[in-house]
């Protein structure tokens, strides 16, 4: 599966974004009562912040995906973990859908991925999902990360993993781009 990105605009892809985090299946993004206003707020603080960023992740020119990219140092994991320079923090969202395809969400975190270690500034990606997200935590283990220890945040305990790009070229995710002739 091939995926392209592009900067979430917090407007125009507000009601979509709604449509996403407020269901069910999403709701370890913790949005779950958010009104339409709420997303949109939500997402124009982040367009607006230089040390973090929202992208949409597209198919066919169509969006399936949300990520985000963070500083450490300055956003989500303040004081919870020495920061590294070359250290980006990371979240997906895979929308909930009534037809799922095998293998979509793991080739969504490897795109996102290698989207990331693209920026040769990118040493290491960082996480923090909730602890009982083992949904989530096999997917990372797919491409690479490798748990450090859990932490508290202020809305979550958190289990806090790491990925150097070595790991994840190294990992299923990153072999099997290398097998298409991806570079990572």
């Amino acid at each position: 599966m091939t995926f392209t990105f592009r900067p979430l605009d917090p407007l125009r892809d507000a009601e979509l974004l709604h449509r996403w985090v407020t269901h069910p299946k999403a709701a370890y993004w913790m949005m779950q009562d958010a009104r339409l206003e709420d997303v949109e707020r939500a997402y124009m603080e982040v367009a607006a912040d230089p040390h973090q960023q929202a992208l949409l992740g597209l198919r066919d020119g169509e969006p399936v995906f949300l990520m985000e990219r963070y500083d450490p140092a300055h956003r989500e994991l303040v004081g919870l973990y020495e920061p590294e320079s070359g250290d980006v923090g990371m979240h997906f969202l895979v929308p909930a859908t009534d037809t799922p395809v095998h293998g979509f969400t793991r080739a969504v975190i490897t795109a996102v991925m290698a989207h990331l270690f693209e920026d040769p500034a990118t040493r290491r990606v960082v996480v923090e999902p909730d602890v009982s997200n083992t949904a989530v935590h096999a997917l990372n283990e797919a491409v690479g990360f490798v748990p450090h220890g859990e932490i508290d945040k202020p809305e979550k305990r958190a289990l806090l993993s790491f990925c150097t790009r070595e790991q994840f070229a190294d990992s299923r995710g990153g072999r099997s781009l290398a097998a298409r002739g991806v570079s990572v």
